[in-house]
């Protein structure tokens, strides 16, 4: 018998408010290590507060969080180096060249890294020709290939994505396709939020749809595409995106 995969991301009774306002409601979730997860749900319901409390950069107000074993706020210092994050907002700086933005964070990280050693992570997402491209001169596609380097820049067990399709065309949404389907193969947990239904049963193990602060849906992502839009309409009461 073969032993299942062991956790990396636990929430238990996790409950997140701002002010007088609930986003997250006796949350319980457990994400195993190597899974990928899709991450579903209308705007507000919590999706992006669920990712910002995984990666530390959040607090909850009530309940249990631990990332590798480590447990959440109190030892964040040790989660980040293994947690990497991609918005649908770059947050690079346009007046850096993709090679001098890596090597900021680098130093933000105290990762020192030379060229030599960053140069194979802009190979990795494409862009090792731009390299000494100002970062402004940067079409959505490529800003978000620099974000996954960044990502990368520490090696990182987990990686969290927040809509990174949005504003993609349809090459550059295949480019990250790819990107994803590498770093999974990789035994890299990853946990996606996306409004784009059709690529989850492509890319992800399992959906998870947010309502209102809570699960509403956990199954396997091997269902017809339909079906996982009918699911969805059915529980946020509104339609897919295309």
């Amino acid at each position: 018998m073969t032993d299942a995969p062991r956790p990396i991301i636990q929430l238990e009774g996790v409950r997140k408010a701002y002010g007088f306002a609930p986003v997250l409601s006796d949350l319980t979730l457990t994400v195993a290590r190597g899974e990928f997860v899709a991450l579903l749900g209308s705007n507000g319901s919590g999706k992006t507060t669920l990712l910002r409390l995984i990666a530390g950069l959040s607090r909850p107000s009530a309940g249990v969080i631990r990332v590798g074993g480590w447990l959440i706020p109190d030892e964040v210092d040790q989660v980040r180096p293994h947690v990497g994050m991609v918005s649908h907002k770059s947050l690079l700086y346009p007046t850096l060249t993709a090679l001098e933005n890596l090597a900021f964070f680098a130093r933000l990280y105290e990762r020192p890294a030379s060229q030599a050693d960053l140069l194979p992570l802009l190979e990795r997402v494409g862009l090792k020709r731009r390299a000494h491209s100002l970062v402004r001169t940067f079409s959505r596609g490529m800003l978000q290939r620099l974000s996954i380097a960044r990502a990368l820049l520490n090696d990182p067990s987990v990686l969290l994505f927040d809509e990174p399709y949005t504003g993609l065309d349809q090459e550059a949404s295949a480019v990250l396709d790819d990107l994803l389907r590498v770093a999974h193969a990789e035994g890299r947990t990853i946990v996606m939020t996306t409004h784009h239904l059709e690529r989850v049963p492509l890319l992800a193990q399992r959906v998870v749809v947010l309502h209102r602060g809570q699960i509403a849906l956990d199954a396997a992502a091997d269902m017809p595409p339909s079906e996982l839009v009918a699911q969805y309409v059915a529980i946020t009461g509104e339609a897919a995106q295309p």
